[in-house]
């Protein structure tokens, strides 16, 4: 008696209603806050630029100055405007976490800008310099919230060379002001060991890809995994 042929068994299709992992913008994790510093000339505007342009639930931290609006600036946007007494009011108060005075205008970082966007589930970005970062990082020592929230990145390129070169391409600063800065560069990029993150600048999308990897390692932290996400 011939056998019958054996027939393939029938594969069922993928359950298409079934929910693909999370994205981890999308995960119950507690919010970061980003700082990102970098040396003079280093391209940590353009990378804080990026990153909040490929990450839609990051905001930036605004900061406050003494200082007249600019062409374009608008209030709550690029800055907190506000009169010198107004600000120094909120100086003696304690209201800033970090604060300095640059060229005859005052700069501050109020804690309740931090405070009121982590607060509401956003991750906050701060481009700070490796001063502002220091200042910061000792102030959220006194913070539980801004403790577990804090994660320091730092961007340098790979060598004081091409950080010159770079400075010299923007033809924005004169030979006495380069070399002040690149003095500066040199005691700034010294500190690289205070951060948390070490990135050696490449490409603009390679220095990119890195700042998202780190953002995706942080959101996967037990330690920032809210009640009940499981």
């Amino acid at each position: 008696m011939k056998k019958p042929t054996p027939q393939p068994k029938a594969v069922s299709p993928p359950d298409k209603t079934a929910p693909a992992p999370a994205p981890a913008a999308e995960r119950k994790s507690a919010p970061l806050l980003i700082l990102i510093s970098a040396p003079s000339g280093g391209g940590k505007t353009t990378l804080c630029n990026l990153l909040l342009a490929a990450n839609s639930g990051m905001t930036r931290a605004i900061t406050c100055t003494t200082r007249e609006p600019r062409a374009g600036e608008r209030e709550g946007v690029d800055y907190y405007f506000l009169e010198a007494e107004n600000f120094l009011k909120r100086l003696q108060a304690g209201n800033f976490l970090e604060h300095a005075t640059v060229y005859g205008h005052s700069y501050g970082l109020l804690r309740s800008e931090l405070t009121g966007k982590l607060g509401e589930g956003h991750d906050v970005l701060l481009n700070v310099d490796v001063q502002g970062a220091a200042t910061i990082k000792e102030r959220a020592l006194e913070d539980p919230e801004l403790r577990r929230a804090l994660v320091t990145v730092f961007l340098t390129p790979p060598s004081l060379t091409i950080l010159e070169e770079r400075l010299r391409k923007r033809g924005a600063d004169a030979e006495a002001v380069v070399r002040k800065r690149l003095a500066v560069a040199r005691q700034e990029i010294a500190q690289w060991k205070n951060f948390d993150y070490l990135i050696i600048s490449g490409s603009k999308q390679a220095d990119l890809r890195q700042m998202l990897a780190i953002v995706e390692a942080e959101k996967m932290r037990t330690t920032r995994a809210q009640p009940g996400h499981f």
